[in-house]
């Protein structure tokens, strides 16, 4: 047991779980902690917003499968977090967002900078820790870490009165800890597992619709071997996109609003929906009284509180979806065989689709679209590289034309839908894996709002490549007004938005404005090698629409597939 300050303790245990990286801002209440830092192993990454901070650990705990942490001060720097750490909760990624906090008997009495940061996220959060004693804060960050990391991963906060930071006091560093009325570890019911696989051993047309829960969970190889015992179609949730990889046979990549032509269709046509790790979200499913109606739905999920919330389903498995794949993997007989005129006629069907989908949909005419650029990217990048996104119709577009190879290196913010995510994200993805190209397909709209992160890449030797296809509008605003509002278009113009490439090298990262495809091979090829952070600025029409596309309160039988 050592005596030391609140702060010099709370760099002590995050040190105990193995922080590699703190995202974050200093400011008045939080001064004793940076204090501390500067005799701490851990690298500090200066952010030039709190909003990015959090971003940037959400992007490194989606490729570590770890948390991620984040530092801001109190009052403004705290509710700066709030946006990223909403859209971690949203898309259940596990960072630690530590605040300052004016002293204690300053708290309550409107004192300077001072907001109640865990009544404002409470509604986002898995957990706040607010520690009144220094001597709290190593069991508070070790329970931190355990709550956002188990289970259904998530957020939590842990917000230090400055006082508590400088208070000096004996120290003691739990090495096992137990959470009061938390209980995330569930062993799935075997009777359960018994009930699915009868129902997909019966089933004649099934499919497997797999969300984020597989990729959270480490899932691949079990997802996959299933797939390929019972040679079922396998669709992804957009969050789930990257979980299976899209140039396998059994791949009809992603459902939902923005989702592929054939997969809706095929999702329609099965006798059997096997949900692994998704949770049913409305961009998924369209109509929830629509999507599987009258047949057999099986759920795999570690959170008790999805199942049957937005969909009712025939079974449930509750669990983590890994041990509960291999159990399941385990109960299918090992003589068992599908019946193979059926798989043979289900598999073309999926083919047949596919044909005809790709032959149907529209394309510009233009030299480059974010189609030809999107699978240009793909055929340059390699397998391994990790993907990124911001919001939009960029994010739609990856979604349809980007092919993710490899699992688990692709990610967006699917259920919150922040603007400005991708970029800080591809940031922390590559404090990650700094050894893979870490790429952000941006829209001007969504990059314009935390462009300044082009310092930290720089300065912190992160370099990142941004895929700008830039149409000089809010481009799915845009589209929506198009379809929906006559033309009629309001507050989507951006023509007087920057240089993008003057302002990259303003920061010094370099920049290429491709107008060809031979240009933009050549910008690819050179960014990959590069060693500084790149924008490739790619002008594209701004009458581009993305199809197909399940207008908001249809299904997915009402799909349009062009204009």
């Amino acid at each position: 047991m050592s005596e030391m300050s609140g702060a010099a303790a709370l760099m002590a245990a995050l040190e105990k779980e193995k922080v590699e990286y703190i995202f974050g801002l200093p400011g008045g209440a939080n001064l004793p902690i940076y204090d501390a830092l500067v005799d701490s192993k851990i690298r500090h990454i200066l952010v030039r917003h709190e909003q990015s901070a959090a971003h940037m650990a959400d992007g490194y705990a989606r490729i570590k499968r770890k948390a991620g942490v984040c530092f801001a001060t109190s009052g403004p720097g705290a509710t700066n977090l709030v946006t990223g750490i909403a859209t971690a909760y949203a898309d259940s990624s596990p960072i630690i967002a530590v605040t300052g906090q004016v002293a204690l008997p300053m708290i309550g009495k409107d004192a300077f900078q001072e907001t109640d940061i865990i009544g404002v996220t409470n509604p986002c959060t898995k957990y706040a820790f607010q520690p009144r004693l220094a001597s709290e804060i190593p069991e508070m960050v070790k329970k931190s870490f355990y709550i956002a990391e188990s289970g259904r991963p998530g957020p939590v906060l842990l917000d230090i009165p400055k006082d508590v930071q400088q208070q000096v006091t004996k120290m003691e560093f739990p090495e096992y800890i137990k959470v009061r009325g938390y209980n995330p570890v569930v062993d799935a019911d075997l009777s359960e597992i018994n009930k699915a696989c009868e129902m997909l051993l019966k089933a004649e047309k099934p499919i497997i619709m797999a969300g984020g829960g597989v990729i959270l969970s480490g899932a691949f190889s079990e997802l996959q071997a299933l797939a390929e015992l019972l040679s079922i179609p396998v669709v992804t949730t957009f969050k789930g996109k990257g979980a299976f990889p899209e140039n396998h046979q059994l791949a009809l990549g992603p459902i939902g609003m923005h989702g592929h032509a054939e997969a809706n269709k095929m999702v329609l046509e099965a006798d059997c929906i096997v949900a692994i790790g998704a949770r049913f979200s409305d961009r998924t499913v369209g109509r929830f009284d629509e999507f599987g109606k009258d047949i057999n739905v099986i759920h795999f999920d570690v959170d008790p509180a999805e199942i049957g919330k937005n969909k009712s389903v025939n079974a449930a498995v509750i669990g983590d979806v890994k041990s509960s794949l291999r159990s399941l993997i385990k109960l299918v007989p090992k003589n068992f065989r599908t019946n193979e005129e059926i798989s043979k006629l289900w598999l073309a069907r999926k083919r047949e689709l596919v044909n005809y989908y790709e032959d149907s949909i529209k394309d510009y005419s233009r030299e480059i679209t974010a189609k030809k650029a999107l699978k240009k990217l793909r055929e340059l990048l390699p397998p391994e590289g990790i993907v990124t996104t911001e919001v939009g119709q960029c994010q739609m577009w990856a979604s349809l034309h980007f092919d993710v190879i490899s699992p688990g290196t692709f990610f967006s913010s699917t259920g919150l839908g922040t603007m400005g995510f991708g970029f800080p994200a591809s940031i922390g993805a590559k404090a990650a894996r700094n050894d893979v190209p870490v790429v952000d397909i941006a829209g001007d709209g969504s990059f314009s709002m935390t462009e300044n992160s082009l310092a930290v890449s720089v300065l912190e030797n992160l370099p990142v490549i941004v895929f700008l296809l830039n149409n000089q509008m809010l481009g799915m605003v845009a589209q929506w007004q198009r379809t929906f509002y006559n033309r009629r278009y309001s507050g989507v113009h951006q023509k007087n938005c920057p240089d993008y490439c003057k302002l990259a090298e303003s920061y010094g990262a370099q920049a290429f404005r491709v107008l060809s495809m031979e240009e933009l091979d050549k910008a690819v090829k050179n960014s990959i090698k590069s060693d500084v952070a790149t924008v490739i600025d790619i002008p594209i029409d701004p009458d581009e629409d993305v199809y197909p596309f399940v207008a908001p309160g249809t299904g997915l039988k009402d799909m349009i597939i062009g204009a």
